[in-house]
């Protein structure tokens, strides 16, 4: 056997030297597809004897016999590998992303060879029936004779937003991300809400006449607006370092807890070790918003309120399939001496609150969050202590120390078509508004999605505080009691009651177009020292009362292009509620139809 192999290559060789003449036999080179009648081929088919094998010939006369194509034969070069698709039929398609080559979603280059533009336009459409307790005086109600301290409390929201999302983009992203990144997105908003009671929608009762109790309004806002850089490639799996310059969104973690908003700013981020370790550093001022839509205003001066942001994200840590978290954020806030009305006359800064008196604070928040599974049982939790300083809005040169934390757990589980869910919130409150501490939990600009999130009666309304002085108890898609006038308008405030929510749900996919959602949520304050000492009063219960809410969400192409939810939600009221706002008040509720069409 060992002499048997040198023997063999020898023979190989001999055999290849005299394919590679070729000329004392006539043999043709291996490349040749066809062959002149009479030639013999250069290789063979395995198994047939040489004499008897011929390529076939290069003008096949044979009768019903087509001729020879060479498969390797593509026909003429095509621009780039982006149009090939136009070679076997795929037709230009502007309307339908889905059935045709696309340009305006990026399909193909638009200049140059790879430079793409994508446009995607979102019509967003609300409308909203609620109710909840509204504070009336003699002067403002539109009952004569009554002095009831609260009046009638249903409203209606109707709200258009048409969002245009433009980027130009340069770089093959297929592996990695692009070069260079512009993106412009304008929203256009038109907002009408009709109240049953007169000085709602304006300080003035008497402004607009007989349409004292309508406001209907228009605004154009900038919710992106940047450049972003690909700095480098910092590994053959394309980890990167990147910068981001503008107006542009930001989550500081996987629930939008503690800041969630699009503010302008300067962002660093990046992967490391195959997309195992993401980073940011980031840096943002706040920009006013318009009071009616919510969205940003450019017109106006930045906010003096910066936040400064450091975060890492680490996959599968603590175990296989758990995206963990760890984030620092220091909010800066100097805007003492500032006071700041909304277009429709109510003041935002300072607080009307305790002595209405401005003030500047520095405060970090230290936070661990976690989103992943543990084999079947799927688990998001997100926990921030902040620490701090604030100017006291009571006692004049005296500084108040911070010492708040915040804690939300959600547990589910999948069975096929069905996902039950447990939720759980503990944001801390203050037990004493006069001792110099502030440790009632306040975040920077949150947009929880937990605990039924916009569907539900808590989150979505900003319920006021009757007596708080302009003051909500809880804000527009905010899970915390926070006291403040607005978050998009107002300062964070940690001397506020906290609140516990203990909730239950479940979603379930009754067919693959069609989602039911149901959301049980029991609320209780954290402490009520604050709510009693604002409003004079007595002993005021912890307990605020039951959040339900039901929502159905078709999605009749089973994509995000059309989406329409209907949803109903109540809060039963408890006995805290009813030391707040009268036995007798009516139920609040809301209910939220939603009709979202994207291209």
């Amino acid at each position: 056997m060992v002499f048997s192999i040198p023997i063999i290559l020898f023979v190989a060789s001999l055999a290849s030297a005299e394919l590679a003449a070729g000329t004392d036999e006539g043999l043709q080179p291996a490349s040749r597809l066809c062959a002149d009648p009479g030639e013999r081929p250069a290789r063979r088919r395995p198994g047939m004897p040489v004499d008897e094998y011929q390529l076939p010939p290069c003008e096949d006369e044979r009768e019903g016999v087509e001729p020879w194509i060479d498969p390797f034969d593509l026909g003429p070069p095509v621009p780039d590998r982006w149009r090939i698709v136009e070679t076997i039929g795929i037709k230009t398609n502007l309307w339908d992303p889905y059935s045709g080559h696309n340009p305006l979603k990026g399909d193909m280059p638009m200049w140059g060879h790879d430079w793409y533009y994508s446009i995607i336009a979102v019509s967003d459409t609300i409308v909203e029936p609620r109710r909840f307790p509204i504070p009336v005086g003699g002067a403002t109600t539109t009952r004569p004779g009554s002095l009831d301290t609260i009046g009638r409390g249903e409203t209606t929201i109707f709200a258009q937003n048409l969002i245009l999302e433009n980027v130009i983009y340069k770089g093959d992203t297929v592996f990695r991300p692009p070069d260079w990144e512009f993106r412009f997105t304008p929203v256009f908003n038109i907002n009408q809400v009709h109240a049953d009671e007169k000085g709602i929608l304006n300080v003035d009762p008497g402004k607009g006449g007989r349409s004292s109790r309508r406001r209907r309004d228009t605004f154009m806002g900038v919710q992106a607006l940047f450049v972003d850089y690909h700095i480098r490639n910092v590994s053959d799996r394309y980890d990167f370092d990147s910068v981001r310059v503008g107006i542009q969104p930001f989550s500081s973690d996987f629930r939008g807890f503690l800041f969630q908003d699009s503010q302008f700013g300067v962002r660093f981020f990046g992967t490391r070790n195959n997309n195992v370790f993401q980073y940011n550093l980031a840096w943002f001022r706040r920009l006013e918003k318009d009071t009616n839509s919510g969205l940003n205003d450019v017109t106006q001066a930045l906010r003096d309120d910066d936040i400064f942001v450091v975060n890492v994200y680490w996959q599968d840590f603590l175990k296989l399939g758990v995206f963990s978290q760890a984030t620092i954020l220091h909010n800066r806030n100097r805007e003492g001496g500032q006071t700041e009305y909304d277009k429709n006359g109510f003041i935002q800064r300072p607080s009307s609150l305790f002595d209405e008196r401005t003030r500047n604070y520095d405060v970090t928040y230290f936070g661990y969050s976690a989103d992943g599974h543990f084999d079947r049982l799927n688990l998001t939790t997100s926990l921030y202590y902040a620490y701090g300083e604030q100017e006291s809005t009571r006692l004049r040169s005296v500084d108040e120390e911070i010492r708040a934390w915040f804690v939300a757990t959600e547990l589910s589980m999948d069975f096929d078509w069905f996902r039950p869910r447990f939720s759980f919130l503990w944001a801390s409150g203050d037990d004493d508004p006069f001792d110099r501490k502030a440790e009632g939990f306040d975040a920077v600009f949150e947009n929880p999605q937990f605990a039924g999130a916009d569907t539900s009666f808590w989150i979505r309304q900003n319920v006021p505080l009757i007596g708080g002085g302009g003051v909500a108890l809880s804000g527009r898609n905010s899970v915390l009691a926070s006291l403040r006038p607005s978050k998009e308008q107002g300062q964070s405030n940690f001397i506020n009651p906290g609140i516990r929510l203990i909730g239950f749900g479940a979603d379930a996919d009754l067919m693959p177009q069609l989602r039911l959602s149901f959301n049980l949520n029991h609320i209780v304050f954290d402490s009520t020292r604050v709510l009693e000492s604002v409003r004079q009063q007595g002993s005021i219960s912890d307990v605020l009362g039951q959040d339900v809410s039901l929502s159905l969400t078709w999605r009749p192409y089973m994509t995000q292009n059309i989406v329409m939810r209907l949803s109903a939600a109540a809060l039963i009221p408890g006995d805290g509620f009813d030391d707040l706002y009268g036995d007798d008040a009516d139920m609040p509720y809301s209910v939220l139809l939603n009709v979202v069409l994207m291209y």
